[in-house]
């Protein structure tokens, strides 16, 4: 059976949109951005599709082309993570969505060598060999990619440490 080249790319589009979204969404802190950044991966990878010679490794091929788009589009301001910023309702109905929000908010505090593998890793269940294929590195590197980035994610969720707990154990320790 014949397909026109726009029910291609349509099914193309299905396939992968939800997948790059995330990741860009996770890379750049902003949903607007992440939609910019994605529209401009899929113009480009249609219009070098030929260059994908196995299909098996379409997600890792349409990465690094958001990745690359993502960059371009943070180069000129790369402190515009106003969606990790943005005030959610304390009042929400599901109380696990302050610790999905914190996680959120973590990740956009993170560089984005951390932040492209932890989303690639754990939001997209990417193996570590594609991962390497995907970001032009070698497994290896991945591995201790990820390793940095947990470490530089339980950091950013740890409470900030306050001044008032040594005051109170230095008043503890006079008693």
């Amino acid at each position: 059976m014949f397909q026109s080249a726009e029910s291609r790319y349509n099914q193309w589009v299905r396939e992968h949109y939800r997948f790059l979204l995330r990741s860009a969404w996770a890379l750049t802190g902003s949903r607007a951005v992440a939609e910019d950044v994605v529209q401009d991966c899929f113009t480009s990878a249609w219009k070098h599709r030929t260059q994908l010679r196995q299909h098996e490794l379409a997600r890792a091929w349409l990465f690094r082309i958001m990745r690359r788009s993502a960059l371009r589009h943070l180069a000129p301001d790369t402190e515009s993570l106003d969606d990790a910023n943005a005030v959610h309702d304390p009042a929400a109905a599901d109380p696990r969505t302050d610790d999905r929000l914190d996680v959120v908010s973590a990740l956009a505090r993170l560089a984005p060598i951390h932040r492209e593998v932890l989303v690639l890793y754990y939001f997209d269940d990417m193996p570590t060999a594609q991962m390497a294929d995907a970001l032009e590195i070698s497994p290896g590197t991945v591995l201790s990619r990820l390793a940095r980035a947990r470490a530089a994610l339980r950091a950013a969720m740890a409470p900030p440490e306050s001044a008032a707990v040594p005051a109170r154990v230095a008043a503890l320790r006079k008693v």
